[in-house]
């Protein structure tokens, strides 16, 4: 569907401001997609060539950040897209296009997750990049701030019951975990639906503009216990495996083992999947954003999964055991 100029004064404003990007107004605006966030996206096609106009309304966004990150890491050599034109005041940007085929559609279709080890690769080179100093920490306050969102937004919002009293003392455990491990950069949303597949260089990294130095294993855990798809665990073994051999080669994590570098991707992805449950909640009542309620289920799956498996968690088992509302998911 091609998008006109209408009542709609962002749209005008980006027709206004392309025709001074391109010098004229022979070109066509087509809708690409929305996220979590107030941006959405266009792609426009001018001269055979196409690109993708984000659209992030100043009241509510900060390009900002995007135009930052995506620079420094453009220049350190990863996929993620070329800024080719911008107008911070406007909340307009144009980026280089990576097509429309995000991992998961194609993940879908594939049992073998054939696209893993690229994306594994990918993100290893982002680590590898040296540490940005304007970067925010993910630093107790901010692991803290995130895991409140499961008791305001999933516990008290969702499902009406009130907190433990144990929770506390569950969040302290996730949080020295992650303040533990080796410190890189940090995607912070590295999963299937933010890296799309590229006839070359596979994976094209989006979604960048959140990112902080926090622990290694943030983003794998992330792409491996994606909210969106789930894989046997044998095959999570191998990619963890994988990872590991290559993180070492590349001095990323020398001396670590497989046992304690499991524990801290284990322990990462409850802290992220506690958050995610608030984060999903909070979407769905406070921005009407419903669909991601669907992916509630697997979520609490990996929650309830983990905190099985490690006995300092057995508290916050028996409590989801126990709720009723919970199975209803």
């Amino acid at each position: 569907m091609y998008v006109k100029k209408s009542s709609d004064p962002r749209l005008n404003d980006i027709h206004s401001w392309l025709d001074t990007i391109f010098n004229s107004s022979d070109y066509q605006l087509e809708s690409a997609s929305s996220d979590a966030s107030f941006r959405r996206y266009f792609r426009v096609l001018h001269h055979d060539k196409t690109w993708i106009l984000m659209d992030a309304p100043p009241a509510n966004e900060d390009t900002g950040p995007f135009i930052d990150i995506a620079t420094f890491l453009f220049t350190h050599g990863i996929n993620v897209p070329e800024v080719k034109a911008k107008d911070s005041q406007l909340g307009l940007l144009l980026l280089s296009d990576f097509g429309s085929t995000p991992y998961l559609d194609e993940l879908n279709a594939d049992p073998e997750g054939a696209l893993y080890h690229p994306a594994i690769d990918s993100l290893i080179s982002i680590q590898q990049c040296p540490l940005k100093e304007n970067l925010p920490l993910y630093d107790r306050a901010l692991l803290q701030q995130e895991m409140m969102l499961f008791p305001e937004w999933f516990l008290d919002k969702h499902l009406g019951i009130p907190a433990p009293t144990f929770l506390q003392t569950t969040f302290n455990i996730l949080i020295d975990n992650a303040l533990e491990q080796p410190q890189v950069f940090v995607h912070r949303d590295y999963h299937s639906r933010n890296l799309m597949h590229t006839t070359e260089n596979t994976p094209g990294i989006i979604d960048f503009q959140d990112a902080v130095i926090g622990p290694i294993t943030y983003d794998l855990v992330s792409l491996l216990r994606d909210c969106y798809i789930s894989w046997p665990e044998d095959k999570l073994t191998q990619w963890i495996q994988y990872y590991l051999g290559h993180a070492h080669q590349q001095g990323l994590l020398n001396g670590v083992s497989i046992e304690q570098f499991t524990r801290w991707f284990d322990l990462m992805g409850l802290q992220r999947h506690i958050k995610v449950l608030g984060i999903f909640c909070r979407l769905h009542y406070r921005d009407n954003k419903d669909n991601y309620l669907n992916d509630l289920p697997l979520t609490l799956h990996y929650v309830q999964k983990i905190s099985r498996k490690y006995p300092e968690f057995s508290d916050l088992s028996n409590f989801l055991s126990q709720q009723r509302k919970i199975a209803n998911i």
